[in-house]
């Protein structure tokens, strides 16, 4: 199995919970020329009325700065890791065994198949959590390929 494994850095905004909300946010980052890979947005509970958007990448000076006008950060206490592979059945238990294996805590996962082609997202409290998670993935390309 061959895994397709990036750091990425996750960028965080906080949006309003009505009609347009995301839509305020995510307009700049596509007139910047934003091609977004990830995309998660979700309600707060914790502060009514708001949510939260994650987005990768955001890349080069234009997107940088429409990205910090429409509030959007570099996320610094969210690490995360990128993992593109042939589809197949079983590919996310094998995967999140071997972050079992090394023990290590994910903070998030997100995961998508279209056709052949799977996507994950991991996300970790630590750079050097990330680091680990990445050596370990590597194992599995090396002996299951």
């Amino acid at each position: 199995m061959k895994l397709d494994i990036t750091r990425v850095e996750v960028w965080a905004a906080c949006i309003k919970d009505r009609a347009g909300g995301l839509s305020d946010k995510l307009a700049p980052l596509a007139d910047a020329g934003a091609n977004l890979e990830f995309l998660v947005a979700r309600r707060a509970p914790e502060k009514p009325g708001t949510g939260v958007v994650f987005v990768t990448p955001i890349k080069g000076a234009a997107q940088i700065r429409a990205a910090k006008k429409a509030g959007f950060r570099k996320s610094t206490s969210l690490q995360a890791v990128r993992i593109a592979a042939t589809n197949r059945s079983g590919l996310g238990a094998t995967i999140t065994g071997a972050i079992t294996d090394a023990q290590l805590s994910m903070r998030g996962a997100s995961a998508a198949a279209i056709g052949k082609k799977a996507i994950m997202h991991l996300a970790f409290d630590s750079r050097e959590d990330t680091a680990k998670a990445v050596r370990c993935l590597k194992k599995i390309t090396c002996t299951q390929g």
